[in-house]
């Protein structure tokens, strides 16, 4: 699958349709009023301005446009830029646009995924080996690092580096140098580092489970990609360009969108971003067999059935109880007891199990 949005050049629009009030189910083109047309164009002036400074972006609203300011404020430095944002938000497309409009365009602009390649090959993916480094090793490798020399690394899903190789990751960062596996040689590099994460990294540091000068060297100049809740106003433009896309590769004629089937559209969550979004108009659009999109609707959850599916607080602190009682053998004081196993003091969790109904009879612990 590509990547989560595209450039958008549009040159037949796609029609949106209203229900006729004059006969139920029947379609009609929609009539706007001169406010309404001037407001369109407009937005699709802004819209093509953004397509023509940043190639494969798509959208007009203000939460876009304040991400692109920050991409063109920052593009011109070497300074190290963590993106931060939801998955399918298009963290990997606003990193190659900082490379675009940056200094070092001209040369590599290389990609890697922190979390897709297992933790034994990790190193040697990113800082190269000799040949006989290790079983298997038949030849020297030229890691990542290396073939971004002068360019751009971007390292993705950052948030999920090994915390043993972490110490060595920040070296290239502030040293720019590094050894290859089974080599004493230092290689010296020129790399400019864009980092992105779906996870939290100051909650991680906190956790111990990433390094706090890491982290502060990682967040030089921080990106917040807003999720596509926060920018509704581009989802049109978004279904619009996908519906062209999709039935241009697949060879359809699907042309016209009817208003309600936009306007659910627009309302929906969206909790995996624009992927979700590219991923159900493909969806859509093999689906139609006419001119008109015949999008599954009924296959988006409302809020409501996601918040009813969700497990409540209450619920997920009285299953951590039970479970650290099931470990303990019921057993809540003394060093290896379940309280000392919560941080929590005896009596607080005596209350505690009262106050959410496991202290009732029948239910014996001991004390």
């Amino acid at each position: 699958m590509a990547s989560s949005a595209f450039g958008y050049q549009p040159s037949s629009p796609t029609t949106w349709r209203g229900d006729s009030k004059v006969k139920e189910g029947a379609p009609r083109e929609m009539v706007q009023s001169p406010e309404l047309t001037t407001e369109s164009d407009a937005s699709a002036a802004a819209e093509q301005s953004i397509s023509h400074a940043f190639p494969g972006m798509i959208g007009a609203s203000e939460a876009l446009r304040h991400v692109l300011a920050h991409v063109k404020t920052v593009a011109s430095t070497d300074a190290t830029v963590l993106l931060e944002g939801e998955t399918g938000t298009g963290k990997e497309l606003i990193s190659q646009a900082i490379h675009t409009l940056s200094r070092r365009s001209a040369r590599n602009f290389v990609k890697f995924n922190c979390a897709a390649i297992p933790a034994g090959l990790l190193e040697s993916e990113l800082f190269g080996h000799e040949r006989g480094a290790f079983t298997g090793a038949i030849t020297r490798r030229i890691g990542r690092f290396e073939l971004a020399d002068k360019g751009t690394l971007f390292l993705d899903e950052v948030g999920d580096f090994p915390l043993e190789l972490q110490a060595k990751l920040l070296r290239v960062l502030q040293e720019q140098e590094f050894e290859r596996l089974g080599s004493t040689q230092t290689q010296r590099v020129n790399v400019r580092f864009i980092a992105a994460t779906n996870r939290n990294l100051a909650q991680m540091v906190s956790g111990k489970e990433f390094r706090d000068d890491l982290y502060f060297r990682l967040n030089v100049f921080p990106i917040v990609i807003p999720p596509l809740r926060e920018r509704r106003e581009d989802i049109p433009l978004l279904v619009e360009f996908f519906v062209q896309e999709f039935s241009q590769r697949m060879n359809r004629q699907v042309d016209t969108i009817l208003a309600s089937t936009m306007e659910q559209l627009t309302e929906h969550s969206w909790p995996g971003n624009i992927r979700e979004l590219q991923n159900f108009i493909e969806r859509a659009v093999i689906l139609s067999t006419g001119s008109t999109l015949n999008a599954p609707l009924e296959d988006l959850k409302s809020p409501v059935d996601t918040q009813t599916a969700a497990t409540t607080l209450k619920q997920a602190e009285s299953g951590h109880i039970l479970k650290i009682l099931r470990e303990t053998r019921g057993v809540v004081g003394g060093p290896r007891g379940a309280a000392a196993r919560l941080g929590l003091k005896r009596t607080t969790l005596l209350g505690k199990m009262k106050k959410l109904g496991l202290s009732r009879p029948g239910y014996e612990v001991a004390i």
